[in-house]
């Protein structure tokens, strides 16, 4: 189950709303061609038919798995290798807690990308709780990281799950820099709602690149969903008007924007993202209900920065941290939930279109935590509501 929307009071079918009779530009995802970014059509875009047969649903993905818990501990294997199997390593044969054991604890945390500041604070709380229980057992300060670790990625601010409007369309702001995969997770998201029944208008709102509205283009093909686009060049804020004016007339349950890879140093270009978020709250009150900034994580600390910096121009609300499956370092979800008090909403462990799962916090610990013996225990699965 999808838990992230679940607060949303409506029993609408799954298809979607009647696309006839608009005179505006928009592009039916269904019907434009992927190759090239097509100009807007001169006449009334044709109704938009809903794929019938859509492919296995994300939930019907999670129920049919042998075991969904094993599966994010072996994506997270190159984490687990770098982290705790060097704590195993570590502490294996040591009968006390000492200087010298913090010390090499310490190498460990930071090369798996916790940063110094979060290294610093996680130990310093270890140190008081040895100190104030007077253990003796490395194993017991196992357990310390571990809880530790878990209530970095629980202690944020904001709610940890997103919550759908009482009425009008969900409206998703995805940001984030070239080559962190914002196309590819909106999409998937996109095959989230629509496997629960759910109405998803997407909108190409990356107008400097053609392939990025091409690709938008056959995500919504796939997904059986209405894709808004322009030209090549055309202004971003004009297409985003459209689009939410669009998916209000048409009684859309969620808009998923896709916007520019603009380079985070630049002024100018956040300037553009402050004015794309300036004219979906003119059109829709309280738009957008989620800025979800998505970071690559085998970028490392340079992911902190970044979020950082979007998350000061346009107010983030939520994390989507994918090719988690392809670093090392891991520590970056504690850290940057530590760091900025953001939620991570999604973690993309993989190629498919189910390897984005909702962020479940217990779940990641104890994968991450895992020994090869544990990795399929049913005690230790603990199924989120994602795919």
């Amino acid at each position: 189950m999808l838990g992230w929307f679940r607060k949303k009071k409506k029993d609408s079918a799954p298809d979607s709303p009647d696309d006839g009779g608009t005179g505006q530009q928009p592009v039916d995802g269904a019907e434009a061609v992927p190759e090239k970014a097509e100009p807007a059509a001169p006449e009334p875009p044709a109704p938009v038919t809903e794929s019938p047969a859509a492919p296995l649903s994300p939930e019907e993905s999670e129920t049919s798995s042998p075991s969904i818990f094993k599966k994010l501990s072996e994506r997270l294997v190159r984490t687990r290798e770098s982290f705790t199997q060097r704590i195993d390593e570590l502490f294996l044969g040591r009968k006390q807690i000492d200087a010298a054991l913090f010390d090499e604890l310490e190498e460990i945390l930071v090369t798996a990308d916790l940063g110094i500041a979060t290294t610093m604070e996680l130990l310093e709380t270890a140190r008081k709780q040895v100190k104030r229980d007077s253990l003796s057992d490395p194993q017991q300060l196992k357990q310390i990281i571990k809880d530790a670790l878990k209530s970095y990625l629980t202690a944020t601010n904001r709610p940890a799950e997103l919550v759908m409007p009482e009425q009008g369309p969900f409206v998703i702001m995805v940001v984030g820099v070239n080559g962190v995969g914002k196309t590819t997770t909106i999409g998937k998201i996109g095959a989230k709602f629509r496997a629960s029944g759910r109405s998803v208008l997407l909108v190409a709102a990356d107008t400097f690149r053609a392939a990025a509205i091409s690709q938008l283009k056959i995500w919504g093909e796939r997904n059986g969903a209405r894709v808004i686009a322009q030209h090549e060049g055309a202004d971003p804020s004009s297409v985003v008007f459209d689009a939410v004016a669009t998916a209000v007339s048409k009684s859309y349950d969620v808009v998923l924007i896709d916007t520019a890879g603009r380079l985070h140093t630049r002024a100018n270009l956040m300037e553009e993202l402050k004015k794309i978020k300036r004219v979906i709250t003119k059109q829709l009150a309280g738009a957008p209900h989620e800025v979800l900034l998505v970071i690559d994580a085998t970028t490392g600390q340079n992911g902190i920065s970044q979020a950082t910096l979007f998350n000061e121009a346009i107010g983030v609300t939520g994390i989507a941290l994918t090719k988690l499956d392809g670093t090392a370092k891991g520590g970056i979800v504690a850290n940057i939930t530590r760091e900025l008090q953001l939620p991570i909403r999604f973690i993309g462990v993989g190629e498919q279109i189910d390897d984005l799962r909702d962020f479940d916090a217990d779940e990641f610990i104890e994968a991450l935590f895992a020994a090869e013996s544990d990795s399929d225990h049913p005690s230790r699965q603990h199924h989120s509501p994602e795919s």
